[in-house]
């Protein structure tokens, strides 16, 4: 381990939010099992579910379809983001009164480091239990708190007493927590990650310590430093409270396929003015462009194209990215927009011609 200071991090994240704040609105729906996003007959996903539902199986991304035959009793309410944005808001003005360094992931969790925080004895544990309890009572929702020396025990801390939790790991306990743990828990390590591992015998945090850097850069590449470093409990990230965003998409599931060449380009066209509607918003602008393709099969395409130029609204942009795909012969139950390369927008203003024909990658 560091012979540097131990930093102290503490990681918020609400329990169940959208719909904790929808059993808070509106009395009928408490203790129920409530679903936010989607309805029971459509296309559309669930964004959150309260913990009556999480009872039948039901969780985060999954088909509002394949829930409504979990639990066909849940009720489906629609998301109302500007409230949610709203208490997110009261939830940081109360992060504020004890830290600067705020690193918020979402609108229901963040990352904050307490580690010159002199109030509460300078203790992250009791800083960590009185944010708890102020938001509470100021908000009448529950969230869950754990705390560590970095950001990623901290996590792995906040979700293990879920909901209302609160988890501590210390210095010496986070190497072994780290070994203890199954590499599909550690968080940054998705499926397709954490089957790899497991095709090459790496179960746990403490098979991942048996494997030399080199081995594991021939398999992982430039992952393979954060890697060697989590399973022996070590993470130098610090909290960024200047926190860079490096995309922006939306995307539509449909409630039929749809197959007309114009009209998929049409919502396209819509899809991507909402996308550059967000970056403006941030003054931003963006280089790269993504579309997101899946057909009625669930095969999932993406085209993407870097230009030389700020991306705008040009439907010419879309024709060529969609050109060697197979738009308007096979049905489309979802199409998205993504774009990235995002930069500051320019002070000045100038003029490029845009190649519209270079090489469109997948």
């Amino acid at each position: 381990m560091s012979s540097e200071p131990y930093r102290k991090i503490i990681h918020i994240d609400m329990d169940a939010f959208f719909a904790a704040v929808e059993q808070r609105d509106f009395p009928q729906y408490r203790n129920k099992p409530i679903i936010v996003g989607g309805s029971p007959h459509s296309r559309g996903v669930v964004a959150t579910c309260s913990y009556e539902a999480r009872r039948y199986g039901i969780h985060s991304a999954m088909s509002s379809a394949q829930a409504y035959r979990l639990c066909p009793q849940a009720v489906f309410v629609k998301p109302r983001f500007d409230v949610y944005k709203e208490v997110s808001a009261q939830i940081k003005h109360i992060f504020a009164s004890y830290t600067d360094l705020i690193e918020p992931l979402s609108l229901d969790e963040a990352y904050l480091d307490v580690s010159d925080v002199g109030v509460l004895q300078g203790s992250a544990s009791l800083i960590a239990m009185a944010i708890k309890e102020q938001i509470k009572k100021q908000t009448q929702l529950v969230g869950s708190a754990g705390v560590s020396y970095n950001k990623f025990l901290a996590k792995l801390a906040s979700d293990i007493n879920k909901p209302d939790g609160f988890y501590l790991i210390t210095p010496r306990d986070g190497p072994e927590f780290a070994a203890r743990l199954p590499v599909s828990r550690f968080h940054g390590i998705g499926k397709v990650t954490s089957a790899k591992m497991q095709s090459l015998g790496i179960q746990t945090g403490a098979d991942l310590r048996e494997l030399p850097l080199e081995v594991l850069q021939q398999h992982f590449g430039k992952s393979a430093g954060h890697y060697y470093n989590i399973c022996r409990g070590i993470d130098h990230r610090p909290v960024n409270n200047h926190r860079v965003t490096k995309s922006i998409g939306v995307e539509t599931t449909f409630q039929q396929d749809i197959i007309s060449r114009s009209a998929i380009i049409g919502h396209l066209q819509e899809l991507l003015e909402k996308a550059l509607q967000k970056v403006a918003e941030k003054n931003l602008t963006a280089y790269t462009l993504t579309v997101k393709i899946k057909y009625h099969n669930f095969v999932q395409i993406t085209r993407s194209r870097t230009f030389p130029c700020q991306v705008t609204a040009t439907p010419m942009l879309l024709e060529e990215l969609i050109k060697n795909t197979e738009i308007g012969e096979r049905e489309v139950r979802l199409l998205g927009v993504g774009l990235s390369s995002l930069e500051d927008k320019l002070t000045e203003t100038g003029f490029q011609q845009m190649d519209l024909f270079g090489e469109v990658t997948r």
